[in-house]
């Protein structure tokens, strides 16, 4: 006896498909949401550190730098602050766009907003992007010059020299490079987050898209 199916079964299957994709799409979008955020917020602990290293070397050469008619003087005559005035304001500002970011991603009233949280997540990684070219081509350019030291280079120089009092040589050397080192990570550690916003717009927009042909009235 032959089995009799019911007449709704292929026009189920035939909507599964759809749903089914919906739905991956859905996770993906989450997916790429969560990494964007994860990588945003080491950006923030990047950029706090950069903050805290250079600024700590800008502060100990403040309070220990002399006058130039000073017989004993710790610092050079000439001399150029420039890379890591320009680190401290840089890695400032990615301080305050990364958690702006990560505020628009977490209150509602910004996030129900897509063209405004948008927005926000896509400008906050190319500022920082600006931020950490800008840093890092100030300290390189400065750090290339044979006449002129910088704050980096004067204190690696004399960083085999044991100093019981500020200005601690080794020290200053180290925090230098770990500023530098990493502004030069945020600089590929932007463009991933830019990729993520990206792909995650794509997926979003083939979502807007499911959703607009669902809403149509099938063809016959």
């Amino acid at each position: 006896m032959a089995t009799f199916k019911p007449g709704f079964t292929s026009e189920f299957n035939e909507f599964e498909a759809p749903d089914a994709g919906h739905q991956k799409n859905a996770k993906t979008a989450r997916l790429v949401e969560s990494a964007r955020l994860a990588l945003t917020a080491l950006a923030l602990c990047s950029s706090i550190a950069i903050l805290g290293t250079s600024g700590d070397t800008l502060s100990v050469f403040n309070t220990t730098h002399l006058s130039n008619d000073s017989i004993l003087s710790l610092w050079p005559a000439k001399f150029d602050l420039r890379p890591t005035v320009a680190l401290v304001v840089c890695s400032a500002i990615v301080v305050f766009a990364s958690a702006l970011s990560l505020a628009a991603s977490k209150v509602s009233a910004v996030r129900n907003k897509p063209l405004i949280h948008s927005s926000i997540s896509f400008l906050a990684p190319t500022v920082c992007l600006i931020a950490g070219l800008v840093g890092t081509s100030f300290f390189y350019g400065v750090n290339s010059s044979n006449s002129v030291s910088s704050l980096q280079s004067w204190s690696c120089q004399w960083s085999s020299i044991n100093m019981s009092v500020k200005p601690y040589w080794s020290t200053l050397c180290k925090e230098s490079k770990v500023a530098l080192y990493l502004t030069v990570m945020l600089i590929p550690l932007e463009v991933i987050i830019l990729g993520t916003v990206a792909f995650g717009a794509f997926v979003e927009k083939k979502q807007v898209v499911y959703h607009e042909r669902k809403g149509s009235p099938a063809m016959s």
